[in-house]
Parts: C-alpha cells; sequence; structure tokens
C-alpha cells in the first residue's frame, strides 16, 4: 500500500481526498497497489470531517515518516509550499502539485533536486486544471519540435469576454456576476490583468524550450481596457475576442506574450466559451492539435494531481523526467514581433490617423457607435506601431490580431 500527504485542506486538497477516497479502486487498479492519505497538513482543524484524525499541524511529521512516499502540495503561494516541497524532495519523497505560482517561479529549481535525489516532481494540475496538456508535451510529443503553444488559460478573463459578446454587458457588470458564482475571486487583478495566464505560459514554455522561462518577463496585457464597442466591431469583423497566451519559436530563441487579440471565426480557439480553457500545439511533425475542457475546479484539479500521484507510485525509486531545467530561455524582444493591429479613434483625427498609419488601411465603421470609426493597419512591428499611436491623441482603444 502506497501512502500519501496532502499539504493544504482547501478547495483542491479536499478534492484530491476525494478522489482517492471516491475513485479508490480505479486509483489502486492504475498504480498497482492501494493508496491511503496518511496524513493531511493544515493549521486549522476539521472537527467531524472523516478525516480529521488525518490531520496534522506539522510538516515534520510528515517528512520524517518513511511511510510516506508522495506528497501533493496543494496550498499555493511561493512559502512555505517551496520550502516544504524542497525538504519533501531531499528526504525522497516525490511531489506533486497544482501551485501554479511556484512551478513558474521554481519549478526548475525543484526538478534538479529531485532528480538529484531520484525522486520525481510533477504538476499536471498547475496549467488547465483537468487538461493533461502537460503530460502530453512531457510524454506523447516530447519527439516533437514544438514550435508554437496559444492558450485560452485562464476560465474567469474568458467567462468575462464572452458574456461582454453574447449578452452586450459591460465589464464590471459582468465581472460583479462572475464574482458572485465564484469564477472570478473578490480580488480579480491576477485573473482580469492577465497575471494568471501569464504563469501558466511560463510553465507551458518552459517545457517547450527546455529551459526557465521567467514569468517576469513576459509581456502581459489583460482585459480591463476591452468595452463593449470592441465586441460590436469584432462582430463586423467575424472574430471574437479573446484572452490568448502564446509562446512561439523563432530564429532568436522564444517570443512570449499575453494580452487580448482578435481571433478570426474560423479559428477554433474563437469558439471557446464561457470558463472553459484550450490549448493549441504546434509540432513540426504532427501539425496542430488542440485540448480543451475546465480548466479549474476543484475535481477537475484534484484529478489532474491524483492522475501525478498514480505516475510516481508506478514508478517508485525512480525519477520521470520532466523537459525543463535551471538555464534560462533565451527570449526575444516584444518590439521585434510583426502584426497587424485593430485600432479605435476618435472621428474628429481621422486625417491625423491616416497620416501616421497611412491611406491603405482596412477601415471599420458602425452605425451604432457614433463618434469614432476603427481600422486595421498592415503589418507593423510591436514597437513601430507604439511610436505611431504616440502621435495620435484620439485613441479610443486597440487590440491585436491573432
Amino acid at each position: 500500500m502506497a501512502k500519501v500527504a496532502v499539504l493544504g485542506y482547501g478547495t483542491v486538497g479536499s478534492g484530491v481526498v476525494e478522489v482517492l477516497d471516491t475513485n479508490a479502486l480505479e486509483v489502486a487498479n492504475s498504480a498497482g497497489e492501494s493508496v491511503e492519505v496518511k496524513y493531511i497538513l493544515d493549521l486549522r482543524d476539521f472537527p467531524g470531517d472523516k478525516h480529521e484524525a488525518q490531520v496534522v499541524h506539522d510538516i515534520d511529521i510528515i517528512l520524517n515518516d518513511p511511510e510516506v512516499s508522495v506528497i501533493c502540495e496543494t496550498m499555493g503561494g511561493i512559502e512555505p509550499a517551496f520550502t516544504f516541497e524542497k525538504k519533501a524532495l531531499e528526504r525522497g519523497k516525490s511531489v506533486c502539485t497544482s501551485n501554479k505560482e511556484l512551478v513558474a517561479a521554481k519549478g526548475p529549481e525543484l526538478v534538479e533536486i529531485a532528480k538529484k535525489n531520484n525522486v520525481s516532481y510533477l504538476f499536471e494540475a498547475s496549467v488547465g486544471g483537468g487538461i493533461p496538456v502537460l503530460r502530453a508535451l512531457n510524454d506523447s510529443l516530447k519527439h516533437e519540435k514544438v514550435d508554437a503553444i496559444t492558450g485560452i488559460l485562464n476560465g474567469t478573463t474568458n467567462y468575462i469576454l464572452t458574456k461582454m459578446d453574447k449578452e452586450g454587458m459591460g465589464f464590471e457588470t459582468v465581472l460583479k456576476k462572475a464574482q458572485e458564482k465564484g469564477y472570478a475571486e473578490r480580488n480579480p487583478e491576477a485573473d482580469v490583468e492577465g497575471y494568471d495566464a501569464c504563469r501558466k505560459i511560463a510553465i507551458l514554455a518552459s517545457l517547450m524550450s527546455g529551459k526557465h522561462v521567467d514569468y517576469e518577463d513576459i509581456y502581459t496585457e489583460g482585459i480591463s481596457k476591452i468595452n463593449i464597442h470592441d465586441f460590436e466591431y469584432a462582430r463586423a469583423l467575424n472574430m471574437s475576442i479573446k484572452l490568448l497566451a502564446m509562446c512561439k519559436r523563432n530564429e532568436n530563441g522564444f517570443f512570449t506574450i499575453v494580452a487580448p487579440f482578435l481571433v478570426p471565426s474560423e479559428n477554433p480557439l474563437a469558439s471557446v466559451n464561457g470558463v472553459f480553457n484550450a490549448i493549441s500545439i504546434h509540432g513540426n511533425m504532427l501539425g496542430d492539435v488542440m485540448f480543451y475542457g475546465k480548466g479549474a475546479g476543484k475535481n477537475a484539479t484534484a484529478s489532474a494531481v491524483v492522475a501525478d500521484v498514480i505516475d510516481m507510485i508506478k514508478h517508485k525509486d525512480k525519477h520521470i523526467e520532466v523537459n525543463m531545467n535551471a538555464e534560462k530561455a533565451q527570449l526575444s524582444p516584444k518590439d521585434n514581433a510583426v502584426r497587424r493591429f485593430f485600432v479605435r479613434v476618435s472621428d474628429t483625427i481621422a486625417d491625423q490617423a491616416n497620416e501616421v498609419f497611412g491611406n491603405d488601411v482596412e477601415v471599420v465603421k458602425r452605425n451604432s457607435i457614433h463618434g469614432e470609426y476603427a481600422f486595421i493597419t498592415d503589418l507593423i512591428s510591436e514597437k513601430d506601431f507604439e511610436e505611431r499611436l504616440g502621435k495620435l491623441n484620439g485613441v479610443k482603444g486597440y487590440l491585436r490580431l491573432y
């Protein structure tokens, strides 16, 4: 019988215990032996809970128990999670986690510690909830040269954008509804400003490059500046607005960005609505493949954690290779990226806009929107676009085209 410990008995941690209880037979069949939760670490007590006897408050109880071979860290945050995980790996215990913030910041370091101690460090649940995209990158696609990963990686922002598009509601109104439904946190900054998606694409990009992509080096924009007029123009163009996180291989290394994009309706990403996530991967031999599903939620995330538990039990006394190391990846500057842009401007500066961006731009007008119009630029570098945009005084907003 394999014995595991769960660090953190919140939403995900309690979900992990529930999956191990409810699907005990299926887990045992997959792992090759039964799996028992021996400890649950939390600061709180849980009187009346069926697992209250397993709750402990001291990490050393777990670290010093030789029977515990696998630890599931679901606490979140950098500390004390990093210290706990590091000590566990150094004691010869495999660790799996749903903690995207920690994996994005310290993942490569923890992978190397695991390798030195002949144990494993897995983090399937840190990106995409129950969507098995990391396992695919690390296993099924390891023979591929992955050229690009593009994803809708945050269910909260996708829900907000979908509601704004389909129901014509403003950003603040939809955000409030998302908070009422539990899709958005009371402080929604990490979601709506793109930081959550940034950490996730940093993890995916690290696996893609085999090096450490630091999320602090990734240019990130959120969705808080988007309004309902943007969606009217998008519909006229037969496009959808999506917060995309992407990493692309180029001659200088890798280019990464998180920002709202106009996505053509024929692209499958344009049809991903509500709280769902999707990740498109392009391999040099495979071509395009897309993973789709709920990117968050108690059961989906817990299921991914348990999948890692099973993997590590099946590979006892072995290190499961993860394509990631501490060497920093070379990222191309955002300024060099070339694309088309959608720009909304006051109609009082039409002559100025034509002078700055030229007369060949594709003009988009909506009779229902007064006092402004929009246009789409030719292919232009990010740096050139920013310089030209800075010369205009009546800019209402802009989006990148995917």
